[in-house]
């Protein structure tokens, strides 16, 4: 199998986002969730040993990928990023939205672009890359992971926060002075990828992807964890 040249020596190390909560769940010693089942998947077809290099934030996982620090990982698709790396087709579209405090008048993501009104975002993430472009009024502000992001809005910073809604309502749904906005901010599309925006073993893990949602393998993880 083609694939089996991204291993070293029988280890495929692989860069695992822990601050995407809809894609991974647990720690670095008990990792779950959609990208860990497709990495263990991978690494068991080609014979090798998932090693897992654990991130707290997707933004981390990038600046790492001409490092030769993992062999293969999970971003989201964006064409700032394809400039350093090469992705398959998404396995999964996940939503990003805003987290507010209770009391504010923001009652949907298109109230949150108003003139005078801060906007927390972690630094990196695929939702960071949309609003740097996206909003007109509203001023953003960076703070690190998505875990520091959530931690800086609970502590009083800025007006919004955004983030993956499953990461969001981990963090704030029984947080009664804090509410998470219906409406979709963006849709993030998923996809594996290789640390070089030329690698030829792209079109052989773009199958193996494939595979994986057509025989039910994707969605059967994220129903199992509650994430479908």
């Amino acid at each position: 199998m083609k694939l089996k040249a991204l291993a070293h020596d029988g280890v495929l190390r692989t860069a695992i986002n822990t601050g995407n909560r809809a894609l991974v769940q647990g720690d670095a010693n008990t990792l779950a969730g959609i990208s860990p089942a497709l990495a263990r998947r991978l690494a068991d077809e080609i014979g090798a040993t998932m090693m897992p290099v654990v991130y707290p934030g997707a933004g981390r996982v990038f600046a790492d990928a001409q490092q030769d620090k993992w062999d293969v990982g999970f971003l989201a698709i964006d064409p700032q990023r394809a400039r350093s790396v090469a992705f398959t087709r998404p396995y999964l579209t996940i939503e990003a939205t805003y987290a507010v405090r209770a009391d504010s008048d923001f009652h949907d993501v298109d109230d949150v672009d108003r003139s005078g009104v801060q906007v927390l975002t972690s630094a990196g993430s695929a939702y960071d890359m949309h609003l740097t472009f996206s909003l007109q009024h509203a001023r953003l502000q960076r703070s690190g992971t998505p875990p520091e992001s959530f931690a800086a809005f609970r502590d009083g910073q800025c007006d919004a926060v955004a983030g993956v809604r499953a990461s969001l309502a981990e963090v704030f749904e029984d947080d009664p002075a804090i509410r998470i906005l219906p409406g979709v901010l963006t849709s993030v599309r998923q996809a594996m990828v290789l640390p070089d925006p030329q690698a030829p073993l792209i079109a052989a893990l773009d199958d193996f992807v494939a595979r994986a949602i057509g025989d039910g393998f994707v969605a059967s993880i994220m129903a199992e964890t509650g994430c479908d």
